[in-house]
Protein backbone atom coordinates (compact mmCIF):
# COMPACT_ATOMS: atom_id res chain seq x y z
CA UNK A 1 0.00 0.00 0.00
CA UNK A 2 1.51 3.38 -0.98
CA UNK A 3 1.65 6.47 1.20
CA UNK A 4 -1.26 8.24 -0.50
CA UNK A 5 -3.48 5.20 0.00
CA UNK A 6 -2.59 5.16 3.68
CA UNK A 7 -3.49 8.86 3.93
CA UNK A 8 -6.80 8.40 2.13
CA UNK A 9 -7.74 5.65 4.55
CA UNK A 10 -6.53 7.58 7.60
CA UNK A 11 -8.37 10.79 6.71
CA UNK A 12 -11.49 9.18 5.25
CA UNK A 13 -13.76 10.84 7.82
CA UNK A 14 -12.35 14.32 7.22
CA UNK A 15 -13.84 17.01 5.02
CA UNK A 16 -12.24 17.83 1.66
CA UNK A 17 -10.51 20.96 2.99
CA UNK A 18 -9.19 19.14 6.05
CA UNK A 19 -7.98 16.27 3.86
CA UNK A 20 -6.05 18.66 1.58
CA UNK A 21 -4.39 20.41 4.53
CA UNK A 22 -3.45 17.23 6.32
CA UNK A 23 -2.31 15.33 3.23
CA UNK A 24 0.34 17.93 2.39
CA UNK A 25 1.36 18.34 6.03
CA UNK A 26 1.67 14.58 6.56
CA UNK A 27 3.80 14.13 3.47
CA UNK A 28 6.03 17.06 4.40
CA UNK A 29 6.42 15.81 7.97
CA UNK A 30 7.34 12.34 6.74
CA UNK A 31 10.05 13.85 4.58
CA UNK A 32 11.30 16.07 7.40
CA UNK A 33 11.53 13.08 9.72
CA UNK A 34 13.57 11.13 7.19
CA UNK A 35 15.81 14.16 6.74
CA UNK A 36 16.71 14.11 10.45
CA UNK A 37 19.10 11.25 9.68
CA UNK A 38 18.66 9.91 6.11
CA UNK A 39 21.00 6.96 6.61
CA UNK A 40 19.57 5.92 9.96
CA UNK A 41 15.84 6.65 9.83
CA UNK A 42 13.43 4.00 8.58
CA UNK A 43 11.17 5.69 5.98
CA UNK A 44 8.31 3.37 6.91
CA UNK A 45 8.56 4.51 10.54
CA UNK A 46 8.60 8.14 9.39
CA UNK A 47 5.43 7.52 7.39
CA UNK A 48 3.72 5.73 10.26
CA UNK A 49 4.68 8.39 12.79
CA UNK A 50 3.49 11.23 10.55
CA UNK A 51 0.10 9.71 9.70
CA UNK A 52 -0.52 8.62 13.29
CA UNK A 53 0.33 12.05 14.76
CA UNK A 54 -1.92 13.85 12.26
CA UNK A 55 -4.90 11.53 12.67
CA UNK A 56 -4.59 11.41 16.46
CA UNK A 57 -4.50 15.20 16.68
CA UNK A 58 -7.73 15.54 14.69
CA UNK A 59 -9.39 12.71 16.60
CA UNK A 60 -8.47 14.13 19.99
CA UNK A 61 -9.80 17.58 19.13
CA UNK A 62 -13.11 15.91 18.27
CA UNK A 63 -13.07 13.89 21.50
CA UNK A 64 -12.19 16.96 23.58
CA UNK A 65 -14.99 18.96 21.92
CA UNK A 66 -12.69 21.66 20.54
CA UNK A 67 -14.59 23.94 18.16
CA UNK A 68 -12.45 27.05 17.86
CA UNK A 69 -9.59 28.93 19.45
CA UNK A 70 -7.64 26.57 21.76
CA UNK A 71 -7.17 29.41 24.26
CA UNK A 72 -10.96 29.71 24.53
CA UNK A 73 -11.16 25.95 25.03
CA UNK A 74 -8.63 26.25 27.87
CA UNK A 75 -10.86 28.91 29.45
CA UNK A 76 -13.86 26.57 29.20
CA UNK A 77 -11.83 23.90 31.00
CA UNK A 78 -10.90 26.37 33.73
CA UNK A 79 -14.56 27.24 34.35
CA UNK A 80 -15.61 23.59 34.29
CA UNK A 81 -17.51 23.65 30.98
CA UNK A 82 -15.04 21.23 29.34
CA UNK A 83 -12.98 18.46 30.86
CA UNK A 84 -9.93 17.95 28.63
CA UNK A 85 -8.06 19.52 25.74
CA UNK A 86 -5.18 21.54 27.19
CA UNK A 87 -1.77 21.21 25.55
CA UNK A 88 -0.61 18.56 28.02
CA UNK A 89 -3.63 16.39 27.14
CA UNK A 90 -2.72 16.39 23.46
CA UNK A 91 0.93 15.71 24.28
CA UNK A 92 0.16 12.85 26.63
CA UNK A 93 -2.48 11.22 24.40
CA UNK A 94 -0.59 11.52 21.11
CA UNK A 95 2.58 10.46 22.90
CA UNK A 96 0.89 7.38 24.37
CA UNK A 97 -0.26 6.27 20.92
CA UNK A 98 3.15 6.84 19.34
CA UNK A 99 4.85 5.03 22.21
CA UNK A 100 2.74 1.95 21.47
CA UNK A 101 4.35 1.78 18.01
CA UNK A 102 7.80 1.22 19.55
CA UNK A 103 9.86 3.01 16.96
CA UNK A 104 13.39 1.79 16.43
CA UNK A 105 14.78 4.81 14.62
CA UNK A 106 13.03 7.65 16.48
CA UNK A 107 12.97 8.85 20.08
CA UNK A 108 10.00 10.63 21.66
CA UNK A 109 10.60 13.57 24.00
CA UNK A 110 8.31 15.82 26.06
CA UNK A 111 8.95 19.49 25.38
CA UNK A 112 7.85 22.42 27.53
CA UNK A 113 8.04 26.10 26.58
CA UNK A 114 7.73 28.76 29.30
CA UNK A 115 7.23 26.02 31.90
CA UNK A 116 5.19 27.00 34.95
CA UNK A 117 4.21 30.33 33.40
CA UNK A 118 0.70 31.41 32.37
CA UNK A 119 1.49 30.84 28.68
CA UNK A 120 3.20 27.47 29.11
CA UNK A 121 2.91 25.09 26.20
CA UNK A 122 3.71 21.38 26.07
CA UNK A 123 4.32 19.34 22.93
CA UNK A 124 6.07 16.26 21.68
CA UNK A 125 9.53 16.54 20.17
CA UNK A 126 10.76 13.74 17.92
CA UNK A 127 14.43 13.11 17.19
CA UNK A 128 16.33 10.44 15.34
CA UNK A 129 18.21 8.13 17.69
CA UNK A 130 21.26 9.67 19.37
CA UNK A 131 20.28 13.19 18.32
CA UNK A 132 19.95 16.07 20.81
CA UNK A 133 16.53 17.42 21.76
CA UNK A 134 17.25 20.77 20.09
CA UNK A 135 17.70 19.07 16.70
CA UNK A 136 14.24 17.49 16.84
CA UNK A 137 10.82 18.34 15.40
CA UNK A 138 7.97 19.77 17.49
CA UNK A 139 4.58 18.02 17.15
CA UNK A 140 1.89 20.25 18.65
CA UNK A 141 -1.77 19.22 18.44
CA UNK A 142 -3.06 21.98 20.72
CA UNK A 143 -1.78 25.12 19.00
CA UNK A 144 -4.06 24.95 15.96
CA UNK A 145 -7.04 23.36 17.67
CA UNK A 146 -6.44 19.83 16.40
CA UNK A 147 -4.69 20.56 13.12
CA UNK A 148 -1.21 19.25 13.83
CA UNK A 149 1.44 21.95 13.92
CA UNK A 150 5.01 20.83 13.39
CA UNK A 151 8.37 22.40 12.70
CA UNK A 152 12.01 21.98 13.72
CA UNK A 153 12.52 23.01 17.35
CA UNK A 154 14.98 25.72 16.33
CA UNK A 155 12.52 27.20 13.79
CA UNK A 156 9.55 27.58 16.13
CA UNK A 157 9.36 31.36 16.14
CA UNK A 158 6.18 31.39 18.21
CA UNK A 159 8.14 30.00 21.15
CA UNK A 160 11.43 31.82 21.44
CA UNK A 161 13.26 32.94 24.55
CA UNK A 162 13.09 36.70 25.02
CA UNK A 163 9.77 37.13 23.20
CA UNK A 164 7.67 37.29 26.35
CA UNK A 165 7.02 41.03 26.23
CA UNK A 166 4.57 43.19 24.32
CA UNK A 167 6.03 42.46 20.86
CA UNK A 168 5.85 38.72 21.43
CA UNK A 169 2.25 38.73 22.55
CA UNK A 170 1.15 41.09 19.77
CA UNK A 171 2.75 38.96 17.11
CA UNK A 172 5.91 41.01 16.65
CA UNK A 173 8.37 39.73 14.08
CA UNK A 174 11.62 40.28 15.98
CA UNK A 175 13.16 36.84 16.37
CA UNK A 176 15.71 36.05 19.02
CA UNK A 177 16.76 32.78 17.40
CA UNK A 178 16.85 31.11 20.84
CA UNK A 179 14.25 28.42 21.38
CA UNK A 180 12.08 28.48 24.49
CA UNK A 181 11.56 24.73 24.22
CA UNK A 182 13.22 22.69 26.97
CA UNK A 183 13.00 18.98 27.59
CA UNK A 184 11.02 17.72 30.58
CA UNK A 185 13.24 14.77 31.39
CA UNK A 186 10.77 13.13 33.77
CA UNK A 187 7.97 13.13 31.20
CA UNK A 188 10.37 12.10 28.44
CA UNK A 189 11.43 9.08 30.47
CA UNK A 190 7.81 7.91 30.52
CA UNK A 191 7.54 8.30 26.74
CA UNK A 192 10.75 6.39 26.16
CA UNK A 193 10.10 3.58 28.63
CA UNK A 194 10.08 0.25 26.73
CA UNK A 195 10.31 2.20 23.46
CA UNK A 196 12.99 -0.18 22.18
CA UNK A 197 11.20 -3.38 23.11
CA UNK A 198 11.29 -6.34 20.75
CA UNK A 199 7.96 -5.79 19.03
CA UNK A 200 8.10 -3.77 15.82
CA UNK A 201 5.33 -2.05 13.84
CA UNK A 202 4.00 -4.43 11.20
CA UNK A 203 4.83 -3.33 7.69
CA UNK A 204 2.04 -3.08 5.16
CA UNK A 205 2.58 -5.20 2.07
Amino acid sequence: MNFRSVLIFAFAICSTSVWAQDEKSAIDLRDALVALAPRAVDPYEAELLSVTAHTMSRRLAHEYGVTGDPAVHNFLINVGAKKRGICADYTRDIGARLKELRFKTFVLHWGAAYAKESDENNALVVTARNQPFADGIVLDGWRRGGRLFWCPVKNDHEYEAGRRGLLGHLGGHLHTGITAWKEDLQESALLQENQSAKAEPKRKR
